[in-house]
């Protein structure tokens, strides 16, 4: 059985110092052998990990169309941001990705897709979100497993980890499958949720993190060779 997390950052987003070896080095800590690396607008990271990773990883990336994030798997190309949700989905199709809605009801985080938004990503989504570690209300996690059970689709578990301490403790356990989105899915769907809630705390510590990053000039980290020792 694979334990899969399919919402993960990494240094190469802006708003996480989380190099790609500390993120491995603590999937291997806590068990997790499936990850989905899901950088902000960059798929760099996830690359970065693949490389070194003696797991499963997945390329994806947390887009942030004009109408809000829309996350998409099995990714070949970076997907640009600022283009309309619907057009979003498409680019991650015509890749013959998948497309997952990341925490599509929190109210406090300011670029969830819009109504709007939501409405044209659903014909073309294959995986929502229904619980997402760092949404603060259980009740937005609630209103997303319900949108998927009144859709059809697949649902998932995901810590959107920023840091190593979150890495590990919310993951969906599932069969292996072929490396294919399709075998993907298939085994997602025998899947079992493991969950559990973040801090909010974690939310000052990517605030102080995207600060960090403007009043020093950097968007995102280069990697650890690259920078030197941490």
């Amino acid at each position: 059985m694979l334990r899969a997390d399919l919402h993960v950052h990494t240094s190469y987003s802006h708003d996480s110092e989380m190099s790609p070896e500390k993120l491995v080095s603590r999937c291997l800590r806590t068990g997790l052998n499936c990850l989905a690396v899901t950088d902000h607008d960059e798929i760099e990271g996830a690359l970065a990990v693949r490389e070194l990773a003696p797991f499963r990883v997945i390329v994806g990336e947390e887009v942030c169309s004009a109408d809000g994030e829309i996350t998409g798997l099995f990714l070949r190309e970076r997907v640009p941001p600022g283009l309309p949700a619907r057009e979003t989905a498409l680019r991650i199709k015509e890749q013959g990705g998948l497309v997952s809605i990341p925490h599509p009801f929190d109210r406090f985080r300011s670029r969830v897709i819009t109504a709007g938004g939501l409405r044209d990503v659903l014909p073309h989504a294959d995986i929502v979100e229904v619980f997402n570690s760092r949404n603060s209300l259980d009740a937005d996690n609630l209103k997303a497993r319900e949108l998927a059970e009144a859709r059809g689709l697949l649902g998932s578990a995901v810590s959107d980890a920023h840091t190593p301490l979150e890495v590990g403790r919310t993951y969906v356990e599932m069969p292996d499958f072929d490396g294919t989105p399709a075998g993907f899915l298939a085994a997602l769907a025998g899947g079992r949720l493991v969950t559990n809630k973040t801090s909010p705390l974690v939310h000052v510590l990517t605030t102080l993190t995207k600060t960090k990053r403007r009043v020093l000039g950097g968007g995102r980290l280069a990697p650890t060779a690259a920078r030197g020792p941490r």
